[in-house]
């Protein structure tokens, strides 16, 4: 296939654009730093633009057979001021919406477009699966990913497929949410967050790219599509199983008093959670190649 990837620079397109590029596919990666992009990968396109306003890169949409958007500001990158949540926000909508506007202008519009997204669409939800049906949530959190969402589907307008990733907490062997968690572990004071009892969806960063590639050949799919592995765990499951296979106590909790001091709003998001089910993509015949948390860390750990 021929497709074009926003977003592609960061701890999931990393990974996606290389197994895109080893499979065969033609691959236009579009970046607001073309020259930090140029050596990444031999046969990778590369077109600037700003993640705001339609340019010049959008020519290549015309050739695309599909667009892969995973645009947006690190949630947990910095502590949330009023300035820096408008800019987890915007990154989200505005890059999204100029996706959108240039496929409506396209003179041969990409047939399929798969939109990131995340389960904090469905806001704190304490008990009872989580499927894809399940309505929008309320919080900050759930009102990015909602009006994300929203941006997203309106390239049906244009006549463009439209799938939203509801993605998980995604686990790989550098970045992400587990390099933070190792680090106490490693020094035995890990331990669950708050009182350990919400819930923790999580997925293996090589599902997440198996799950796009599952998505771009499955005709059929459409709409939301939740990333989480089939194994619900709560926060401390997941830190004992973290502890187990790396031979450490899960002992010493994180209070949430703790939690709120130093992290403000943010903590809200570690805190609360969702036992969310990946209906769609069981349904559809996806096959996880890590469903169990157990499985996921002693790859990621030991290997």
């Amino acid at each position: 296939m021929n497709i074009v990837v926003a977003g592609g620079s960061g701890f999931i397109g990393n990974a996606l654009i290389e197994r895109l590029l080893r499979d065969g596919h033609t691959v236009t990666l579009l970046t607001r730093n073309p020259s930090r992009a140029v050596e990444r990968a031999p046969g990778l396109r590369i077109e600037e633009w700003d993640a705001r306003t339609v340019g010049p890169w959008s020519e290549r949409l015309a050739e695309a057979d599909a667009v892969i958007n995973l645009t947006g500001e690190l949630i947990a990158g910095k502590r949330w001021s009023a300035l820096q949540k408008e800019r987890i926000l915007k990154s989200r909508t505005e890059s999204t919406a100029a996706i959108v506007t240039a496929m409506g202008k396209a003179v041969k519009k990409p047939p399929l477009l798969i939109n990131a997204s995340a389960v904090g669409y469905y806001g704190s939800v304490p008990s009872g699966d989580v499927p894809e049906s399940f309505p929008a949530g309320s919080g900050y959190l759930a009102d990015i990913c909602r009006m994300w969402e929203e941006e997203a589907f309106r390239a049906t307008a244009s006549g463009v497929r439209v799938i939203t990733v509801r993605l998980g907490v995604v686990l790989a062997s550098e970045g992400g949410a587990l390099e933070r968690m190792l680090f106490p572990f490693r020094l035995f004071v890990g331990g669950p967050i708050g009182n350990g009892r919400q819930w923790f969806p999580w997925i293996h960063r090589e599902d997440v790219v198996g799950a796009i590639l599952f998505l771009l050949n499955t005709p059929g799919m459409s709409g939301p599509v939740n990333l989480a592995a089939p194994e619900a765990v709560t926060m401390g499951d997941f830190c004992r199983k973290l502890g187990s296979v790396m031979g450490r106590p899960s002992w010493a909790p994180v209070p949430a008093l703790v939690l709120r001091a130093a992290l403000g709003e943010m903590a809200g998001m570690i805190l609360t959670g969702q036992r969310v089910v990946p209906k769609k993509l069981t349904d559809a015949g996806f096959t996880f190649r890590y469903p169990t948390v157990t499985a996921a860390l002693q790859q990621i750990l030991h290997t």
